[in-house]
């Protein structure tokens, strides 16, 4: 029961039925103005509001976030989300935790049946299917029992945490893409409990992507799999009041400007303003233009621009996709009154919130675009792609020794305008390995492979095939494409993975599979798959040529991520673009090509086709999703969203409260993360005599630090599987293993794109053991370190940890021996993670860097301060020692909030819940 300080409780009544809300209002009433204050803090207070216990939460918390002025502050509060979401990477390793917990609170006397959600958690397997076969009719199916077969193992302990675990659903594999079933039929937005309360519906989920659902008017965001498991089994979320940006839509998007390329200007604009760690918010009358699904597509890439969320408060734009989505009527209506009543529905005649600050766009001033080829805020006008990529591929190769670098100017200055009056002309011959080509024979025929070529194309990710205007854009662009007697290259791997099966009733009924089908994009399944590096093997003819002749191959996809080393070993250059320029392109076959200015390919007439000849125009596209989109697809597709195939239901579960590990599995292991904890904390200590594992420079990604592709057999992951009897062919990817703590250990720091400066010149895992320098992988490195009992450190630049939210990323540098990163910035979620998991993340201060310092990796490290007691971001002193020099400087911990003091104090969050359950101090939880 709450204390209901400010006499916050009241009664709804929506339709005949009573809830019982806390009411805004009442903090309006005690002199708090709240009519301008942002639409997300609004949700966060009233979160506070009803769960006020006077002890996790204070009315002292809610007085704060009621006097919301914009500039955040040092004031902690209490978020607890109503429900917790999950996908199949990071679920396993969460499933495979809270099992360790259990017996791990056997072992200590406590009862394992406190080990279970207490919050609403639903797991969607999507991460697991790969684009095995593509281009044929028989995709899809061949996947999907490709799919079982390597994952039964992880399926089965799945399906044993549905039975053992309370409110805890899994919804089955080949259904659907996490963020999109949340949207189409997850998120209720209001929530009704069983004790008749409704409240705002807030989610956090153990992937980064979870912010799709802002665009639902939801509050909510991606967390590491340890903060979510904290949260299931009833720990509030510990945050600091955040900053609101405001981003003010204007216009509407102009004829053949899509969703896609509005969020990749956006997410250009957000990164160069700004705003890690704290809320977006849009607002402004371009909003009355803008469709749920497109704003889902903006909410989608927050992690991308760097907020925590990016927010769209409801409105009726919200209860129109409501309605579509086959939501029920009760559930609408209760939805309008609940936001109603709490100042929470964004009307005409609204005021405008006051922000932190504020950016401006007009929508009418997108552009088509793309990004890459190794971050998504890199945006590039579709008009300057070719430019861009030459421009790219030219820092590549400058040094070659057979390129005239002069010549090499001239020719990126071309851009594809060597024709244009005055241009100078290029020799070919003085450009050496840039125009270098490589004959293929294939079963696909013969063709020569050249920098730029594109042999992945892929309809990819919940980003945007949850958006019905640009997946028919993609159909009515192929039926106009095959109309025209164009075909894709031979040397494109091709693959539609929609993130519902509404997709494909939907792009059926308009009449544009067959051209799809056509054109090779036929069904491969509904998951990630190429987003997050399930792309499957190029053909080895092709992948060969593209190693023998060094080429810089190319993947175009419709995802949100593009980082290098995660789509496919064989491509080094990654564009992020939207459907209908993913066919395009895959017809194309190259990204050295201006799209405005030269032809796709050649017609069956013998004439050439331009992209503006097969561009759809807006009306073809509104009258497709009006003519084909309905709300009777989603109710028949999600009616029967929890059922699985029957390879699902056939599947021969574990049953008992305790999961019965089997020694030899090489899919799900015990972790060890309780290994050795005991009911009481130790004492906390100074770190000495520390070696650095690597030195890292800017931008490095969670994809770098904890990869999710596919496994090398020369790595130390592979050698790992080899020695247990596994054959390559069967490796899986490091996603799917991930529920094995020996693989993922191995697999840390081993992206084959990875940089060390340790070792100069070398990509790969690989680093210099001290103090004898010699070179070694990562993981051999750490091992010799652990057997001589020397803490390890990673030192990095900026915007370390950007990425996925991939608690791996922590953990595996946690298994490796590193104590603590010492960075110039942290992406928000991994420095959670990193702090989760009892490692600490240092900042360097006052503009200092490790190149001002001059470190270079060699030193011996000291970190003091640490002894006498851990405070929120207090200045920490590091020393380093080589060669008879001494370095010194101070460095911010990253420590947070108190509560993130004791999941360091007690060497994690894992171990702090363990022995607060062990002490019956079970925290006190409320629904939402």
């Amino acid at each position: 029961m709450a204390t209901n300080s400010f006499g916050a409780r009241s009664t709804l009544s929506v339709e005949g039925s009573s809830y019982t809300i806390f009411k805004l209002e009442a903090l309006e009433e005690r002199g708090f103005s709240l009519a301008r204050m942002p639409y997300s803090i609004k949700v966060m207070l009233e979160n506070v509001l009803r769960r006020e216990d006077g002890g996790i939460v204070t009315t002292g918390q809610i007085e704060a976030l009621a006097k919301w002025n914009g500039k955040g502050g040092e004031r902690e509060i209490s978020f607890m989300p109503a429900r917790v979401l999950l996908q199949d990477f990071t679920g396993v390793p969460v499933v495979a935790d809270l099992a360790a917990m259990r017996d791990a609170i056997k072992k200590l006397g406590g009862n394992p049946a406190k080990i279970s959600p207490l919050q609403p958690v639903d797991l969607v397997i999507d991460h697991s299917v790969q684009v095995d076969s593509f281009g044929s009719a028989d995709s899809f199916a061949a996947n999907a029992r490709l799919e079982f077969e390597r994952n039964r193992e992880r399926y089965l302990f799945l399906r044993w945490g549905q039975g053992a675990f309370d409110n805890f659903r899994v919804v089955p594999p080949d259904t659907g893409i996490v963020h999109q079933v949340n949207l189409e039929y997850l998120a209720p937005v209001v929530f009704s409990s069983k004790n008749g309360e409704a409240y705002p519906d807030t989610v956090i989920g153990a992937d980064s992507h979870t912010t799709m659902i802002n665009g639902l008017g939801v509050v909510g965001w991606g967390v590491g799999g340890i903060e979510a498991e904290a949260a299931m089994l009833g720990r509030s979320v510990p945050m600091l009041i955040p900053e609101v940006i405001g981003f003010r839509l204007a216009g509407s998007l102009r004829p053949g400007a899509t969703a896609t390329d509005l969020v990749l200007t956006v997410t250009q604009m957000l990164r160069k303003k700004g705003v890690v760690g704290k809320f977006v918010e849009y607002f402004g009358p371009g909003l009355k233009s803008l469709p749920v699904a497109d704003r889902a597509t903006l909410g989608n890439m927050s992690p991308e621009y760097g907020a925590t969320m990016g927010f769209f408060p409801v409105d009726d734009q919200t209860l129109t996709y409501l309605r579509l989505t086959g939501r029920s009527d009760a559930q609408v209506k209760l939805i309008e009154a609940y936001c109603k009543a709490q100042g929470l529905f964004n009307s005409a005649d609204a005021a405008e919130p006051k922000f932190s600050d504020t950016l401006e766009l007009d929508l009418d001033s997108v552009a088509p675009s793309m990004a890459g080829p190794r971050r998504p805020q890199d945006r590039i006008a579709l008009t300057a792609a070719k430019s861009g990529f030459r421009r790219e591929l030219a820092k590549e190769f400058e040094q070659h020794p057979s390129v005239d670098r002069q010549e090499l100017a001239k020719w990126v200055a071309e851009g594809g305008n060597g024709a244009a009056a005055g241009a100078e002309v290029v020799v070919e011959s003085k450009l050496g390995h840039i125009v270098n080509k490589v004959e293929v024979h294939s079963d696909g025929g013969r063709f020569a492979l050249t920098h730029g070529s594109i042999v992945i194309a892929a309809i990819t990710s919940c980003t945007n095939t949850s958006n019905p205007s640009v997946m028919l854009a993609a159909g009515i662009l192929a039926q106009k494409a095959v109309a025209r007697g164009l075909t894709v290259k031979p040397w494109v791997k091709t693959s539609l993975a929609p993130g519902s099966k509404v997709v494909t009733q939907y792009l059926k009924r308009a009449g544009v599979t067959e051209a799809l089908n056509k054109l090779r994009f036929n069904l491969v399944g509904y998951g990630c798959t190429t987003c997050i590096g399930n792309s499957g093997p190029i053909a080895e003819a092709i992948a060969g040529a593209v190693k023998q002749g060094n080429l810089v191959a190319c993947a175009i996809l419709s995802g949100n991520r593009n980082f290098e080393g995660r789509i496919n070993p064989a491509v080094r250059f990654n564009y992020l673009a939207s459907p209908p320029l993913v066919v395009a392109y895959a017809i194309a076959g190259t990204m050295d090509i201006d799209v405005e200015r030269q032809p796709l390919g050649t017609g069956s007439d013998g004439r050439p086709v331009y992209l503006r000849d097969i561009w759809p125009s807006q009306e073809e596209v509104a009258a497709a999703v009006a003519g084909s989109v309905n709300a009777a697809m989603f109710k028949s597709e999600y009616g029967q969203v929890f059922d699985g195939d029957e390879r699902w239901k056939s599947l021969a579960v574990p049953e008992g409260n305790l999961f019965r590990w089997e020694k030899d599995s090489l899919y799900v292991k015990a972790p060890p993360f309780f290994d050795g904890v005991t009911a009481k904390v130790g004492e906390f200590s100074d770190i000495s005599g520390a070696r650095a594992l690597a030195v890292l420079g800017d931008s490095v990604t969670t994809d770098h630090i904890s990869p999710a592709g596919s496994i090398a057999a020369d790595s130390p992951a592979g050698k790992y599987l080899i020695a247990h009897g596994v054959h390559p062919r069967d490796f899986n990817s490091y996603g799917a293993r991930r529920g094995n703590h020996e693989v993922m250990m191995r697999g840390t720091l081993a992206n084959i794109r990875l940089k060390n400066l340790m070792v100069p010149g070398v990509e790969g895992g690989f680093t210099a053991h001290l103090p004898d320098g010699e070179r070694m992988t990562i993981f051999e490195a750490s091992e010799h370190y652990r057997k001589a009992g020397t803490p390890l450190i990673v030192i990095a630049g900026k915007e370390y940890g950007t990425g996925s939210s991939r608690d791996w990323a922590a953990k595996g540098v946690q298994l490796l021996g590193v104590r603590a990163v010492i960075a110039e910035s942290f992406e928000r979620i991994h420095r959670s993670n990193l702090i989760g998991m009892g490692v600490l993340a240092l900042e360097f201060k006052g503009g200092d860097s490790r190149e001002k310092l001059g470190l270079s990796g060699d030193e011996v490290f000291s970190i003091t301060g640490l002894k006498a007691g851990i405070k929120p971001r207090q200045t920490l002193k590091v020393r380093a020692e080589s060669g008879g020099k001494t370095i010194e400087f101070e460095a911010t911990l990253r420590v947070d909030t108190p509560e993130e003091v004791e999941y360091i104090r007690h060497g994690g969050i894992l171990p702090f819940v363990l022995r607060e359950l062990i002490q019956a101090r079970r925290p006190t939880t409320r629904e939402g």
